[in-house]
């Protein structure tokens, strides 16, 4: 926030952040969180700061179109600039000129008679008069912003850009600048000897002068005068028109054989060397000629840009059914949290094997692609989400696998809307990029899900700006991709090679919010709104939104003829758990179908359960009759497990039908066990019993694992978890944005700082000398902008006199550290060696051991 009138214009940008209140400098440090690390110790030390080049160049990086626009005519203005300079660059209305001079630009209106007017009028002149209404409305405001960021400072009326972003969007030399314009003439014309100068003025129609500068003076004088500078071109020849429209709008700068040889006017005779031989053009290099920049303003007609761009181009929002689009996207919630369970149930004992460079294989991504019946790259998304959430990670083993994290089993307890809030939580900060997933990096190496060099910092920050772009529009309404990469674009112009990575980033966006269920049919959702009020997001809120619209777990299931059963539903956790044992998955979608086979009903068997809690088990949780198909494959299968007993011998098989055995020794798919009769109701093997047991399985057989007591083994999985993790830290392209605590504590202490650095200080009288004398022996006042110095008498008393009088003091403190400091404080209390103050510094009540300060002076009286 601006303060409000000064008695002095600032003369530093120091001087203008002093003058600003708290809230405008909280406002600067949350819109350039990159100026408290670490946070500045005054004001001056943060003036330097906001004006190094790596931070301005950040700044002007998050800058929408027009703001950038208007710091870029600032960058080729006066400085200061006068804000009617300043609106006339950017209209191109009647203008004072760089020069100072105020004219008409005469090319604005109708050009002139004479070779000015073959010069294409594309382009130049005034704006469109509504365009031209636009900027002026959104000029303040971009002022504004550009102020609030530490890039404009000094008076309201005449702004100054900060040196370095002058130097950056207007360099004096190289390849232009964003409005196009290159160097002024003072700037093109250095290095050039002041003969050649004065042969220039006497071919451009000027009087000689006595010196360069002021030769440069009318050179700029007459190329910044629209009605003198059509005079000059009325006798140029028919080409030349064409030679400065192919510059006036950028880049300046043209090639020839060879700028460097001087050409008198008589002796031109092709445009280039005409418009040289009178200042038109000039020398960038031995091939190079630029066109000066105040000739290119007049030709213009004043403008800095071509098309201002004071709006942001429109979204025209697709109307799509308020409701549709809710429960569409609901449906898609539920089927993404599902989508997570199954994931983590696939790897409950344990996720493939980590890659040595990092990250999964091709190979087990088709896998767990073909287990969750989804195509490669939405497996690699769902993957990178549960990552993301901190749901799954390396385990950090020997031989290192992915496996759910202890956080994953408390995700699993939650309700499914919260389920879902906790991974668009994860999914909207995270910089880790899925769509890269199978591409290239630049040596040629393919990127790998669940791997390194997936982190795009943009990403982000895509996101924010898409989905908030569909949360401005109507309820219920989407917008096209196009529409929304344009309005990206003017939010946050990028360079070329950015602008395709952020092409890519919006595509992914949109498809990964369909998916997620942040929005529905293209429009964004009601539940996901609270998610983008602020950085953090209303979690709750959005729960509460989608809990409603989500279908209601079942206790059920209907069991059919031809052995599969119909969750009409999602199922209730320990039916889901049970059923997945008891039967397969054979189709998902509004309702899952589970189907029955002997592999499956074996399975339950093996994980403990018998056969009549299986019957009882189904017939409880189904709304029709167990059919008898079913009963008889469970009694059936049950029946026949267990019959075959499987131990270590190596491996042993222990069976009371020894023609079961005799038929198993004959049976040529068993060569390659090496069995062999120990006695008639058993068998030894040369293979382990883990691949006995799934060989016989294969042959059709129902063996059961024994222990060594002769007991059978019930072969339950064990959950694998992994160590305690965190989730992936987003990899940002700069520090976070601090909360309002943290703001609130640094301009507490870059204040506090400022007043001990700017504080005038009053040394107290040596011992013995005359009024006014800061000389004396060794233990009296030394200044010099070290710390102070006086005795330890002196000390004691001045503080004891502070206490009584309410004075501030500037001292010198030594902490039990030896870390010296200076401090301004206000004593309260003197005792026990001991001095109880309010320090300035640290805003705060402190006590101050007297025999650690190293010396005091009085504040003097501010003379401002």
């Amino acid at each position: 926030m601006r303060t409000g009138g000064r008695a002095t214009a600032p003369r530093t940008l120091a001087e203008d952040l002093r003058a600003r209140d708290d809230t405008a400098l909280a406002l600067l440090l949350r819109a350039r969180p990159d100026l408290l690390t670490p946070v500045p110790p005054d004001l001056t030390h943060l003036a330097t700061r906001a004006a190094t080049r790596s931070s301005v160049l950040r700044t002007l990086d998050r800058l929408d179109t027009f703001t950038h626009q208007v710091a870029e005519a600032l960058a080729v203005a006066p400085d200061p600039c006068p804000y009617d300079t300043l609106r006339a660059l950017m209209t191109g209305d009647v203008f004072a000129s760089p020069a100072g001079a105020a004219n008409t630009s005469a090319l604005g209106a109708a050009p002139g008679p004479g070779a000015a007017a073959g010069i294409a009028s594309r382009g130049r002149g005034p704006l469109d008069p509504e365009l031209a209404e636009a900027v002026r409305e959104a000029l303040p405001r971009a002022v504004e912003v550009l102020r609030v960021r530490g890039l404009v400072w000094g008076e309201d009326g005449s702004p100054r850009l900060v040196r370095t972003a002058r130097d950056v969007l207007a360099p004096s030399v190289g390849g232009g600048s964003g409005t196009g314009l290159g160097p002024s003439v003072g700037e093109a014309t250095a290095g050039m000897s002041p003969s050649r100068l004065q042969e220039i003025v006497a071919d451009a129609g000027l009087a000689a002068t006595h010196d360069p500068i002021s030769a440069v003076r009318e050179l700029t004088g007459l190329f910044a005068d629209a009605e003198r500078l059509d005079g000059l071109l009325a006798d140029a020849p028919g080409d030349v028109p064409g030679v400065l429209e192919r510059l006036v709008w950028g880049p300046p700068y043209g090639e020839v054989r060879d700028a460097t040889v001087p050409v008198r006017a008589e002796a031109a005779a092709a445009p280039v060397q005409w418009l040289l031989a009178r200042g038109l053009l000039l020398p960038a290099g031995r091939h190079n000629v630029v066109l000066p920049r105040e000739a290119a303003l007049t030709l213009r007609g004043g403008r800095a840009h071509r098309a201002p761009a004071p709006l942001p181009p429109p979204v025209e929002p697709v109307a799509r059914p308020e409701r549709t689009v809710n429960l569409t996207a609901a449906g898609q919630a539920f089927t993404a949290v599902r989508t997570v369970t199954e994931l983590l149930t696939r790897w409950q004992t344990g996720g493939p094997p980590v890659l040595r460079a990092g990250g999964l294989s091709v190979r087990d991504l088709k896998r767990t692609a073909t287990a969750l019946d989804l195509p490669e790259p939405q497996t690699a998304f769902w993957l990178e989400l549960a990552y993301a959430a901190g749901l799954i990670a390396t385990d950090g083993e020997v031989d290192e696998a992915y496996a759910p994290t202890p956080a994953a089993d408390e995700w699993l307890q939650l309700p499914a809307q919260e389920q879902w809030a906790a991974l668009v939580t994860a999914w909207l900060p995270a910089t880790r990029t899925p769509g890269l997933v199978g591409t290239r990096d630049a040596k040629g190496r393919a990127l790998s899900a669940l791997g390194p060099e997936l982190d795009r910092s943009p990403a982000p920050q895509v996101r924010r700006r898409a989905l908030r772009v569909l949360a401005e529009l109507p309820p219920g309404s989407a917008a096209s991709p196009d529409a929304l990469l344009a309005r990206l674009r003017w939010l946050r112009p990028l360079r070329a090679g950015n602008d395709a990575l952020r092409a890519d980033l919006l595509r992914w966006t949109l498809h990964d919010a369909e998916a997620l269920g942040v929005t529905g049919r293209g429009a964004l959702a009601d539940h996901a709104r609270p998610l983008l009020e602020n950085p953090v997001g209303d979690t709750g809120a959005a729960a509460r939104l989608l809990a409603p619209l989500l279908p209601e777990h079942l206790d059920h299931v209907l069991l059919q003829a031809d052995l599969t059963a119909v969750a009409p539903g999602p199922l209730v956790a320990p039916l889901a758990e049970t059923l997945g044992v008891l039967a397969d998955i054979e189709s998902k979608g509004g309702a899952t179908v589970y189907r029955f086979t002997p592999a499956s009903v074996r399975r339950a068997l093996d994980a403990g359960r018998t056969a009549a809690e299986l019957q009882e088990f189904l017939a409880t949780h189904s709304r029709t009759p167990v059919p008898q198909p079913l009963s008889y494959l469970i009694d059936d299968v049950a029946r026949r497990h267990g019959t075959l007993r499987v131990g270590a011998a190596s491996a042993y098989l222990r069976c009371d039908d020894d023609a079961l055995l005799s038929e198993l020794l004959a049976d040529r798919r068993a060569t390659g066990l090496g069995l062999r009769r120990l006695a008639p109701t058993v068998l030894a093997a040369q293979a382990d019993p883990a691949t006995l047991l799934e060989r016989l399985r294969a042959m059709g057989l129902a063996p059961a694992a024994e222990s060594a007591d002769g007991d059978v083994l019930i072969t339950r999985p064990d959950a694998r978890r992994t160590p305690p993790r965190t989730p992936p830290v987003p990899v940002t392209d700069g520090p976070p944005i601090p909360d309002a605590a943290l703001l609130g504590a640094a301009v507490k202490a870059i204040r506090a700082g400022d007043r001990a650095a700017t504080a005038v200080r009053r040394a107290p009288a040596a011992p013995g000398a005359a009024s006014g004398s800061a000389s004396g022996p060794a233990g009296s006042a030394s200044f010099g902008g070290g710390l102070p110095r006086t005795s330890a008498a002196d000390t004691l008393a001045t503080v004891q006199a502070a206490a009584l009088t309410g004075e501030s003091l500037w001292i010198g403190y030594v902490n039990a550290d030896g870390a010296a400091s200076q401090r301004v404080i206000a004593p309260v209390r003197v005792e026990g060696g001991y001095v109880t103050a309010y320090d300035h510094t640290a805003d705060e009540v402190r006590t101050f051991a007297l025999h650690r300060i190293t010396g005091v002076s009085e504040l003097a009286d501010d003379p401002a």
